[in-house]
């Protein structure tokens, strides 16, 4: 191709934004020609490429976007740690069906037992099926709501949450609420109740969340929306993190 159609086909293909097929187009036509694909194939291909390329760019936002602590995946969760979980259930969670359906994730047990990991695990395969998601502390939340109230943008945060997919909640149970965060952190759930997923660990027994919430009322309202449509997860046993921080100084 002559030197004046490649840069009129590049400016062209940057106005398309196809920047996919403006890296490839190249070598993909050498390709073709070499297996001699007819033009139908190589304009497959090389639309093929961009689709694949641009839904791995917006997984990647959408991973960015949801602010995990850290990249964790089901692949490196280690089952045999927690014989009584069921590995099918949590698979078929990752199919992120519940999430089509609005239903809820509890994740319960003791500190250490890979919890966020998997609440992280299950919010990146919501995020590879193109689900919106977005994780919390239930402490940064509370914060970030308490703030939002102070500077009298509450409801634009309010709305926020509510229209992201998935919403995962880390940490319920590790400090106590004041009153009025406890408030907010129900509204947010409420928000939610049969419109939106929710994903939430914690290291505490149902009976024992009005020690966090103080206020028996609002404790069992919560716990009325959170289970209705649920999925549980119990992973009590022995620390995930100290039997592995033992087998590293074993070594």
């Amino acid at each position: 191709m002559k030197p004046a159609l490649k840069v009129e086909l590049a400016a062209h293909l940057k106005t398309l934004h196809l920047p996919s097929v403006g890296r490839d187009w190249e070598k993909t036509s050498a390709d073709a020609a070499k297996e001699s694909l007819a033009y139908e194939e190589y304009l497959l291909r090389l639309c093929a490429r961009e689709v694949s390329d641009r839904e791995a760019r917006a997984f990647t936002k959408r991973v960015a976007k949801a602010r995990f602590p850290g990249k964790k995946t089901l692949a490196e969760f280690d089952f045999k740690a927690m014989p009584k979980l069921d590995p099918l259930k949590v698979h078929r969670l990752a199919a992120c069906e519940f999430i089509e359906s609005r239903q809820n994730v509890l994740l319960v047990g003791s500190s250490g037992t890979g919890k966020t990991h998997l609440a992280t695990a299950l919010g990146i395969e919501a995020c590879r099926r193109r689900f919106s998601v977005r994780f919390y502390t239930v402490s940064q939340l509370v914060e970030a709501l308490i703030e939002a109230r102070s500077e009298r943008t509450l409801g634009r945060t309010r709305a926020m949450l509510k229209r992201v997919d998935l919403l995962v909640l880390d940490e319920l149970g590790f400090v106590a609420l004041p009153q009025a965060g406890a408030e907010l952190l129900f509204d947010v759930i409420s928000d939610r109740y049969e419109k939106g997923s929710i994903a939430l660990t914690t290291n505490l027994a149902f009976e024992e969340w009005i020690s966090v919430l103080s206020s028996e009322p609002l404790t069992h309202a919560m716990l009325d929306r959170l289970t209705h449509h649920v999925h549980i997860l119990e992973m009590n046993g022995r620390s995930y993190r100290l039997a592995q921080s033992l087998e590293e100084r074993s070594e």
